[in-house]
């Protein structure tokens, strides 16, 4: 498959569909925001058993008919979408604060140990709520060869969409990367960086029908460069949600056991580190996925056309 990205130095490609030429020093930013994302992922995989691992991490362009694409999937999306939102805002707006400010003239609560201070600030006030929820959400699609089948890449593309617009009308950063293995002996790490909260565009939406299925897939590599972007952010709930349909399975070895240990492993470490795991299995290997995750953080999805509203349902569960 062809890639509009050109790689982690070369320069992106840019279609008509840009609603304007991008000036020269955007599109230095772009390129040196992708090699961030590179360095970054690098470093994070360095202590790991990726270490080796060829990675390329793309920021995806979309095409000509991005758009027209995306207003097609959302007609049908959008009207449910905004109705859980809807439901949702009133109770974010008449959220209260469980942290006080220590250390003022006047409050709700008396702080003995500050008398000794003798400034007069002996009381503590709760703080206001927070304008944006507390919460980050990650969102990793697997976009290995077999999502082709039984419509899972629709289901898939269809889901990221309603998380995404979810999260834009509740000011929820978000993150969603697609990855895939062995795309070729100099990349054995693909890893398409769609939306990231670091830099944010209204574009990125259009960039979401980008995902496709291309080849293998080495999930334990992308669950940990994910979870570590999501680990040092500074939203209180940490929210990371994987779409896959099957087993990890990469060249030479990444399969099996050897592979289920390094997830498992993975997941342990990071749920240390506030990181919540859930695994939405669309696919043939759910008894597989289902070991991997753990019952508890694991969604079975009989029914594709129940993805999008039961992913966004869960998220706002999360507020």
């Amino acid at each position: 498959m062809e890639s509009s990205d050109t790689g982690e130095d070369g320069p992106p490609k840019y279609h008509q569909a840009n609603p304007e030429p991008m000036s020269d020093e955007a599109k230095q930013k772009d390129r040196n925001f992708r090699k961030k994302l590179n360095r970054d992922a690098r470093e994070i995989v360095s202590d790991s058993i990726h270490n080796k691992i060829k990675l390329i991490v793309h920021r995806p362009d979309y095409s000509i008919e991005s758009p027209q694409e995306y207003i097609s999937l959302s007609k049908e999306l959008m009207p449910i979408v905004r109705e859980i939102a809807r439901k949702t805002l009133p109770l974010l707006e008449h959220e209260i604060s469980s942290e006080f400010a220590r250390n003022q003239y006047y409050g709700s609560k008396f702080q003995a140990d500050s008398i000794a201070y003798r400034d007069f600030r002996y009381f503590a006030k709760k703080l206001p709520p927070t304008e944006s929820p507390s919460l980050v959400v990650g969102l990793r699609v697997d976009e290995s060869a077999s999502m082709s089948a039984f419509g899972r890449l629709e289901a898939a593309k269809r889901a990221v969409l309603a998380v995404y617009e979810f999260c834009q009308i509740c000011h929820i950063p978000i993150l969603i990367y697609g990855d895939t293995a062995d795309a070729s002996k100099l990349e054995q790490m693909s890893i398409y960086a769609y939306t990231d909260f670091d830099k944010t565009d209204s574009n990125d939406r259009f960039r979401l029908m980008g995902i496709r299925a291309r080849s293998n897939n080495r999930d334990g590599m992308a669950l940990r460069i994910m979870a570590d972007r999501l680990a040092v952010s500074p939203q209180q709930t940490k929210l990371l949600i994987s779409i896959s349909d099957g087993q990890p399975k990469a060249m030479e070895d990444y399969t099996g056991n050897y592979a289920i240990k390094d997830m498992q492993q993975t997941i342990a470490e990071y749920e240390r580190k506030g990181i919540t795991f859930l695994a939405a299995a669309i696919g043939q290997d759910k008894d597989v996925i289902s070991h991997i995750y753990g019952n508890e953080r694991f969604l079975d999805i009989t029914d594709l056309k129940e993805l999008p509203t039961k992913l966004v349902r869960i998220i706002a569960r999360y507020l």
